[in-house]
Parts: C-alpha cells; structure tokens; sequence
C-alpha cells in the first residue's frame, strides 16, 4: 500500500510548499500529493482561487526542480489539476524536470484528464471522485458503473476516491478492471487501518505520522 502524503505533510507544515514536501520525506512516503492550478498567468501549486491569491505559493516549475533532486528519486508525484486549460503546460513540465516516470496526474474534471491522456498516452492518469456535490456537477450519475467502465477501457488508470466511498465491492471491482484505488483524505488511525485491509493501493493523509504509529 502507498503511503500518499497530501500537499506533503499538510498537519505538520503548510502543505503544498517545498517545506512540506521535506517533512513528507522526513517521515516517510511513497508518493506525495500536491494541487496545481493556473493564476495570473502561472501555474502556482495552491488548493483554492484564495490560496493562489494570498498564500505565496510556489510555482510548479519550482516544486518540481525541489522534487527533481536526487533525494527524492523513490518517491511517486501525484499532481492533482484543479483547473481546466493548463494540462499542456503541465504535461510539458513534467517533460523538462524529468519526473514523467514517476508522476500520476489526477483530476476530479474529466475532461481536464483525457485531454492529458491525449497529449501523453505514456502519462498514468487518475479521476478523482468525491462527494455528493461534486459528483452531481460532473454528472457521474451511476458514478461506480461509470468508472469502472472507464477503468476497464483504459481512460484511467487509477480512481482517487474520498475514503467513505471506498468499501470492498468498489475496491475488488477496480482491481478486476486493472486500475488501482487511492483513498483520500484520511487523518485517523482506525479508518486507516480498514481501507488497509480493505486492499486499497494507496491512502492519503496530511499526517503521514500516522503511517508509523504502533
């Protein structure tokens, strides 16, 4: 199971920062989750418009050259685009900090992940499921019919689903189909430890701590 560290370390340092990606490192991950989005004519990594306007967010060419050294050469990058029309400039950043290899792009926009699918076929993607709003403005309709049908056509390689989602026919269904299942965003030991057994691939937390807790 990968341990996915959200925006890094989110509970211990400011995530989606440069710190934060070191802390995640510090403790221990397999892949570290962070948004990105466009604003003022950037790519700055931020969760929300405000964030982009107030919280001197780093830009994406800069976290990938910090996530570009050597020392982070094990861990996955898992870039989730919040906004639709920037998938080019992602997809060629990716191309120039070398780190395609290693990267998983997901959205909760559909179309913002076939689009990257169809500039990089080599690019894993991931559709990023959550709750009942949100669902309802991508009009999933029968939401696991459709993403299982999608997994098994190869439009998505991975499902990111909101962890009270995610029970065992969801879980088997992904696996049957040849996609894997991230759960977010999971801050308490105990739910943790059933998505564990469940046999999801991965759960994401902002407290990676918890992953080494006894």
């Amino acid at each position: 199971m990968k341990r996915i560290g959200h925006g890094g370390a989110s509970a211990v340092v400011r995530g989606n920062t440069l710190e934060s990606f070191d802390a995640a490192l510090e403790i221990g991950v397999d892949m570290i989750e962070f948004d990105v989005r466009r604003h003022a004519g950037d790519l700055l990594l931020a969760h929300s418009r405000w964030d982009a306007r107030v919280g001197r967010c780093p830009s994406l060419d800069v976290a990938l050259a910090h996530l570009g050294q050597p020392r982070f050469r094990d861990v996955e990058l898992n870039l989730d685009i919040k906004s639709a029309g920037c998938e080019a400039a992602v997809v060629d950043a990716l191309h120039r900090f070398g780190v395609v290899g290693r990267s998983l792009v997901s959205s909760q926009l559909p179309a913002v992940v076939d689009r990257v699918r169809q500039l990089d076929p080599t690019l894993r993607t991931g559709i990023s499921i959550g709750g009942r709003i949100s669902r309802g403005r991508q009009r999933w309709g029968d939401w696991r019919d459709a993403v299982l049908d999608a997994i098994r056509d190869r439009r998505f390689h991975a499902v990111m689903a909101y962890h009270a989602l995610v029970d065992a026919p969801l879980v088997c269904g992904i696996a049957d189909a040849g996609g894997e299942i991230h759960a977010w965003t999971v801050d308490d030991r105990g739910v943790i430890d059933r998505l564990s057994a469940l046999g999801v691939n991965g759960i994401v937390t902002n407290d990676p701590r918890l992953f080494t807790d006894d």
